[in-house]
């Protein structure tokens, strides 16, 4: 199924969602890689603020190559999954409800998206040009010194991923090796 999502999400959308499906979302994202995700990790531990607000939103795993002049951003495609593995559950029980990002997902993050109803989506790999033809705006917000890793603040018009994890835990990858293995 084809779906148009708005960002920050719904839980209503959330929950509509199932593995498998195409969607296009337009709104506000934002990005964090690996040691963006320790900071924030290492914050939420100690009881400080970070520098976003979690609540409904979504991160997409991504560090942007320099942008082209005229252009907000550079090639934008998605870095691996797993290495925001251990932080991704404390992230989803301070509100966060999607992830972007290619890969595969451990059990203890499809634990905390059931637990929290989020969903996790996967960006196409390789298609990093493509990609940030549909974001509209960039802007550094925080840990402007870890460079490509900095959080940025995205503003998307319909950007296309592929829903892999639904709240139910659905598992995409799972079910197409499910169905391959069938044949």
């Amino acid at each position: 199924m084809e779906r148009y999502l708005n960002a920050p999400l719904k839980q209503e959308d959330i929950k509509s969602l199932k593995a498998g499906d195409y969607v296009y979302i337009s709104g506000t994202i934002y990005t964090a890689r690996d040691a963006a995700h320790k900071r924030m990790y290492e914050a939420m531990l100690s009881g400080n603020e970070i520098p976003m607000n979690l609540q409904d939103n979504i991160i997409y795993y991504m560090g942007p190559s320099p942008a082209r002049e005229g252009h907000p951003i550079g090639s934008a495609g998605p870095t691996t999954s797993s290495r925001m593995d251990k932080y991704a559950p404390l992230l989803m029980e301070h509100g966060l409800k999607g992830m972007i990002g290619k890969g595969k997902r451990s059990p203890e993050v499809i634990n905390a998206i059931i637990k929290n109803g989020a969903v996790y989506f996967a960006a196409v790999g390789g298609a990093g040009a493509i990609l940030s033809k549909t974001i509209k705006k960039s802007e550094v917000i925080a840990y402007d010194d870890l460079g490509t890793e900095a959080i940025r603040k995205l503003e998307v018009e319909n950007f296309p991923a592929i829903v892999v994890i639904d709240s139910d835990g659905n598992n995409l990858y799972e079910t197409v090796v499910g169905a391959y293995r069938t044949i």
